[in-house]
């Protein structure tokens, strides 16, 4: 059986305030993948796709990933996901496709990713709650894969809003489009991967 097309989205929050925010790796990480994958530039979709930013597969690519930026505020993501998936499915060839959620992980060295199933604990994240809450809704099994994004020194909530909302430096944002290879590998497992991801990490 050939892998499944994917459409990979990415979670963040939109305007140039705040790209490349630590809050944002999901972006900046796939920006750097369709660099890597040799993909035209993102530019924006239609309304049955949300209006997100995307970027899709040039004919001679050997890679069947529609890549795809979520144009909403992290906290709400949900809503513009479902939407663009729903449609995306509907397009030629794509029936059998998955959705790969990426995102920011705090608590995880920076630059590490890490493959969970999207009905796993969002561990605070409310975006990846959003789009559990909405997808889940519809039935809808989808696969996300965390950035990491280091741990803050604080615990307090305004300490981690202002640690995931600050500009990420040089040296991490290296390490976080850098973490694109072990990315790639894992995509190419989650496409020849059964319905919904199964076989990767639930934890």
């Amino acid at each position: 059986m050939p892998p499944s097309p994917l459409l990979i989205t990415s979670l963040g929050n939109p305007t140039a305030q705040y790209a490349h925010t630590l809050h944002s790796a999901g972006h900046t990480i796939v920006q750097s993948l369709a660099h890597h994958l040799q993909y035209p530039p993102f530019t924006p979709s239609s309304r049955l796709l949300a209006h997100g930013l995307i970027s899709r597969p040039p004919p001679t690519s050997p890679y069947a990933y529609t890549l795809w930026q979520s144009p909403s505020y992290m906290n709400t993501s949900g809503p513009a996901v479902a939407l663009a998936f729903r449609n995306w499915r509907r397009e030629p060839g794509n029936a059998a496709g998955k959705l790969v959620v990426l995102h920011d992980e705090m608590e995880e060295p920076l630059g590490r990713v890490r493959v969970r199933l999207g009905k796993a604990s969002a561990r605070g994240h409310n975006g990846v709650r959003s789009c559990g809450e909405v997808l889940g809704g519809q039935g809808v099994e989808f696969v996300r894969v965390g950035v990491g994004v280091g741990r803050c020194a604080g615990r307090g909530k305004e300490e981690v809003s202002a640690f995931l909302l600050r500009k990420m430096t040089g040296v991490e944002r290296g390490r976080v489009e850098g973490a694109v290879l072990a990315l790639v590998g894992l995509l190419r497992g989650i496409a020849a991967e059964g319905e919904g991801g199964e076989g990767f990490g639930r934890g």
